[in-house]
Order: C-alpha cells, then structure tokens, then sequence
C-alpha cells in the first residue's frame, strides 16, 4: 500500500479500514451479531498492522535528519498517549460498563475520522515523490511546505543524491533484502531489534502486574486505577525519549534502557522471591513494576521503530517495515503463548528468561549498530557497508562517490 498509493494514501485507506471496523464493532451489540464484532476486530488488527509500520515510516522520511529521531519518537508518544486515554475511558464508570462497551470499541472512529480529515491538506512524503515517482515538482513543493521556502534547499539535495545514488531501483520486495548482501546487516539489526523488543519482557510485566498489586494489598476495585500508572509511565518516557534522542543520540538511549530493564528485572525476581517474609517487600515489587516500565518506554519502546526508517535507503524501506511488522507481531503472539507455561515452570524466577534476552540485544546493539543521529540516509548505508563487505568492493565504492561528484558538478 505504502509503494503503490504513496505514504499518505495508505495512511487514509487505512482510516478507512478503521472507521468500517468501529462501526461492525459498533452495531454489534444492538444488531445481536456477535460474528461483527469479530469481523471488527479482526479489521482493527489489520489497521493497527498498517498504521504502526506506514506511519513512522511517513514521519521519518520527512523529517529533517537534525529532527528527525525526535519526529519519529511522535509515533510511540501517541501510540502510549492512546494506550492511556482506552485505559481511562475503559473504566468500569466510564465506557467499561456492560452496556456502554459498544461505544468503547466504536471510538477508535474519532482519531481516523480527524485523520480523514486533516491529512489530505499535508504533502505527500517528498521522498516518495522524487525518488519513486520521478516528480522533482511535486518534491521540491512538499519539502518548501514541510521546511520553509528558504530551507528546502538542503533537504532537497539530500534527497537527490540518494535518488542518484539509487540510479532507477525499484522498491524492493521484502524476501529480496534476505538475499541482498548490501542490506545483511541492517536487516539482522531490524529482526534482532523487533524480536528483542517483544520479548523483552514488558508484556510478563502487565501480565504479572495485578498479581503484585493484589499482593501488595491493593484491592481488586482499586488496581485497574493503579494499572492507569504504568500507561502514564510509557507516556511519560517515550515524551521524554523523544526530546533526548536528538541530543543524547539512538544508541546511548536504547543500551541505557536495556542495562536498566536488566537491573529491574533481578530487582523484580529478588522481591518476588522473598515477598511472603517482609511486609514491605512487595512495594518494591510495585516499584519494579514502574521502574522497568519507565526504562522500556526511555530506549527500545520507541527508538526501535525510528531506527529501521534509518537503516535503509528508500528502495528498501518500506520492505524493512514490512519484515519489522511481521517479526513484531509474530514475537507478541510467541510470547503471549509461552509466557503461562515459563511461569508456571520457572515461577518467580521466570524474569530471568527476559534479562538473558535483554543482556544479547544490549551487547549486539553496542557490537554492531552505529549512532545514527544527524546523519544522512546515505551517511547511515555507507557505515553498514563496512560490516557487510568486510572492506571489500572498494571499487564499487569509489565509483559511487565519483558518480556522486559528477553529479554535484551538473
């Protein structure tokens, strides 16, 4: 969709899709039609998909590079703003009740309704229009939209050497980055990244979280309040990550917040394990709770999607996303599976599956990705090429910058 309607025209077909889905959701319980309600969900699934890789991938390719992460991170700020504004109108006084759910699952309409309505009056990603389409007009209009008529210029060039340097190439297909050796490591980053973000642990600690509040004597009636604190804690930290990332840089942020996650999760598994012998003990299992929760949202929650719009040029991009989504949702749903069976067997214990994890994607990112903050799409490939060709094919790569210069001079 991304390829073949543009950036944007995915994005409004699928508040399309979203509005069809709230209005079967919608109807469901008046009409007595439960399998509408089924249909509904399974087209929000299917909107979500779209959404979470189509729209950083919107953001990303207009951004200026000094801004860009922090523009990017907006994609995770509004997803935990979200999360947190269902958890508030899902209380039980508000629409949680059993009769006002159908207008619960219908409000996911009102923001694709604003979208469908507010998007049309913004450019096309000027990316997609110079270097897929061909239309140097239609670039040079969006990007004095998007930065101004007297500092389009630099963005402009930018993105004509990047069209240069691609010399005609067509969007790529996702199963051709597996047997492209220029996009090897970049793609092992994405598939590492996505994997380790999933299975970091952050969905065991919601999963986990009402039974450490019940035993730190919080009422049943009073932890769906409580729980209100931990999508505050992802809003708070993916607002926060979003005006570091530009200044602190990607890797700092991300390494921090797995070294972190780590250090929360043998704090959780001492506390969990000694609960039953102190009475304040499972306070500090709440402040674990909180803590890796906050750690998450400062490093992998966000900076993972704002990094796979970096690694790739755009020819290969919109497959990144395509691979990225896929091995997102693959690992959600592994984890959810698994995760009964590792506490059952492992107990209390069972946090340390998930600091194992978090220690190899921690030192994978320190080993293998570069800092990507204030650098060109181009900038970025010409730093994996050393780690896919090992040095090699200088050739190819004195030609490209000779094919560059000539360029310039014209």
């Amino acid at each position: 969709m991304a390829i073949r309607l543009g950036r944007k025209g995915a994005l409004l077909m699928n508040n399309i899709i979203a509005v069809l889905a709230a209005i079967l959701m919608g109807i469901s319980f008046p009409t007595g039609l439960f399998e509408l309600l089924i249909v509904g969900r399974f087209l929000i699934g299917i909107n979500s998909g779209i959404g979470i890789c189509v729209q950083p991938l919107y953001i990303g390719e207009v951004a200026p590079k000094h801004l860009r992460g922090g523009m990017a991170m907006g994609s995770s700020i509004f997803l935990t703003g979200g999360i947190l504004t269902g958890q508030i109108i899902g209380l039980r006084e508000l629409l949680g009740g059993e009769m006002y759910w159908p207008l619960l699952l219908s409000s996911s309409s009102f923001p694709a309704f604003a979208q469908l309505l507010f998007l049309p009056w913004f450019p096309e990603s000027p990316r997609y229009l110079l270097i897929d389409r061909g239309d140097e007009l239609s670039c040079a209009k969006a990007l004095k939209r998007f930065h101004g008529s007297l500092q389009y210029q630099r963005e402009m060039e930018d993105i004509q050497q990047e069209c240069f340097a691609l010399d005609g190439e067509k969007p790529r297909k996702p199963w051709q980055l597996f047997t492209d050796r220029s996009v090897r490591w970049q793609l092992i980053t994405v598939i590492v990244m996505t994997m380790g973000q999933q299975l970091s642990g952050i969905n065991a600690i919601y999963f986990y979280a009402t039974y450490i509040f019940e035993q730190a004597g919080i009422s049943a009636e009073k932890i769906p309040y409580v729980t209100l604190g931990t999508g505050a804690c992802e809003c708070l930290t993916a607002l926060t990550c979003g005006l570091l990332i530009d200044y602190v840089g990607r890797r700092y942020l991300i390494i921090g917040g797995y070294l972190l996650m780590i250090f929360w999760s043998i704090v959780l598994t001492f506390s969990l394990t000694y609960q039953e012998l102190y009475s304040w003990v499972p306070y500090v299992s709440m402040t674990s709770i909180f803590a890796f929760i906050l750690s998450f949202g400062l490093g992998p929650g966000g900076i993972t999607n704002t990094l796979t719009a970096e690694l790739f040029i755009q020819s290969s991009r919109p497959a990144a996303y395509m691979i990225g989504g896929t091995i997102s949702w693959i690992s959600f749903f592994t984890i959810g599976m698994l995760f009964p069976f590792i506490v059952k067997g492992l107990k209390q214990y069972c946090f340390l599956v998930f600091l194992l994890e978090c220690s190899l994607v921690a030192a994978f990112i320190f080993l293998v990705i570069p800092e990507t903050k204030n650098k060109s799409f181009l900038e970025i490939k010409k730093e994996f090429h050393k780690l896919n060709f090992g040095g090699k094919n200088k050739e190819k790569e004195t030609e490209l910058y000779e094919r560059r210069q000539l360029h310039d001079e014209f």
